[in-house]
Order: C-alpha cells, then structure tokens, then sequence
C-alpha cells in the first residue's frame, strides 16, 4: 500500500485518513487510501473522473461513511463509532472546523449574500448580529465581493456565487477547507476569479485539499499532489517531481492528456 503524506518537518497532521475503504454495493471506490496533511500545507488529489477523489474528500468530513478505515483531524478521530445525539454532536463539531466548497455553491436563494455568511456564525458559534455582519463584510472584501452584501444569488454569476461560498466557509473560522472541484462548474473566463481567492488563502497558509481537473493550477499552489486512478493511489509527490518527473506509466498518461489540453 502506497503511503502519502508531507510530514518531513515532523509536524503533527491536521487531516490523516489510515486504509480507507468504501464500497457502494459490488463497485468499490476507494481501495485502501493513506494521506496525511500538515497544517499550513495544500494538498491537490488529482485523477480521472471515477478514480475515488471527491468521495475521499467527502469521506473526509463525514458526507460520505467509511466501511473501513479511519479519518483524523488533528488527534480527534472524525468517523467515531457512535449513534444517535451523540453522533450529530459530533460531527456539527467537526463540521465547524471543516469548511467545504462543493461544485454547485449551494447556497440558500432566499437570503442574501450576508445572510448566507453570517448565518453559520450566528446559529452554530453564538455571534452576534453585529459581529458575524462584521466577520461577513470582512470575508466578502476578502475575496473581492463588498459591495454584493445584499444582493441575492439569483443576481450573481457563478465566479461570484462561488466566492461568497468560500466566504461563507471561511466564516466558520475552520482549521482546514475542502475543495471538492470548486471551478469545474464555471465558464472558463470566471475560473481564475475563484483561483485566485484559493492562492490567496495558499499564501496565508490555510489548510488546503484540493479535488481539481485543472492540473497548471495544481502544480502552482500545491505542496503536495496524490494522483489516485481506480480507488487507489498510483503516486504521489511534490509538484516539482509529480509534474515534471513522474515515476508511473499512468500517470505520464494522464498528464500527457491533461496538461495538453
């Protein structure tokens, strides 16, 4: 089984998964996956559609169930064996410190963009009204959108929608977030609006993983990439060795086809 990680520092990992496992049925999807990611660091899972990313991204924070193996936030073990209050405790409480960013943004049409940032803060953390407005309006010039507070994501183009999902996440004040393939739905043209939102977060070092297709952007913000291909990790490595200097026949195959395009 191939290992993969970026712990040469000896720091303790913010996400660890150890053997995970997960079959639908007869179609088994993940097939014994290790990863392990450092605080600070990013990591990109990169391969071709079906090959086990977005479920181990999703396996990660609990949308997905493990048939076996085991996930880890710092030393808090997030797929506890548990039932019923105690569990839905559990996983709101890892959930607040794992912000996600799914393809279609998800947000709720009724409010407006500040209602959707601030209502996580107010309902989940006990903000105040005028501190989580406070939080919101801070997140959306970060990420270039204060002057959208009140307007509806009816109005929004999808680079926009998208951004106002990452600030959303971020008001949560999360230890890491999860990216599962956060521009694969947007015209081309409002892609790097939404990159340049997740290098800015890469430059203060947030906690990063990243399903992705697009393999340059990849190659520029990641400091470690898993190429995964039928449910298991064919190789892994940094950036510099992974793109340029690739170990496995399949991989040169797949980026031969990706980096081409």
């Amino acid at each position: 089984m191939i290992k993969s990680g970026i712990q040469q520092s000896g720091q303790a990992s913010m996400v660890r998964v150890v053997n995970a496992h997960k079959s639908y049925g007869a179609l088994e999807v993940l097939k014994g996956i290790d990863l392990s990611v450092d605080k600070g660091k990013i990591f990109a899972l990169i391969g071709p559609s079906g090959s086990g990313k977005s479920t181990l991204l999703r396996s990660i924070n609990q949308l997905e169930t493990l048939n076996q193996g085991e996930v880890w936030l710092e030393n808090e073990r997030v797929n506890r064996d548990i039932q019923g209050l105690a569990y839905e405790r559990h996983i709101n409480h890892i959930r607040q410190q794992m912000g996600m960013v799914f393809q279609h943004f998800n947000l709720f049409p009724h409010l407006s963009v500040l209602g959707n940032i601030t209502l996580g803060p107010i309902k989940l953390k006990g903000m105040s009204k005028a501190e989580a407005r406070d939080l919101a309006m801070d997140l959306l010039a970060k990420v270039g959108l204060a002057d959208k507070a009140d307007v509806f994501p009816s109005r929004l183009s999808g680079g926009q929608k998208q951004r106002v999902a990452i600030a959303r996440a971020l008001a949560m004040k999360p230890k890491v977030m999860l990216f599962d393939e956060a521009t694969s739905a947007l015209d081309p043209e409002l892609v790097d609006e939404v990159n340049a939102v997740m290098k800015q977060l890469a430059a203060e070092h947030m906690t990063m993983l990243i399903v992705t297709h697009e393999m340059r952007f990849a190659d520029e913000v990641a400091d470690f990439v898993l190429f995964m291909d039928g449910g298991r990790v064919v190789e892994q490595g940094p950036p510099s060795q992974l793109f340029r200097n690739p170990e496995q026949e399949r991989t040169r195959q797949f980026l031969r086809k990706h980096l081409a395009a």
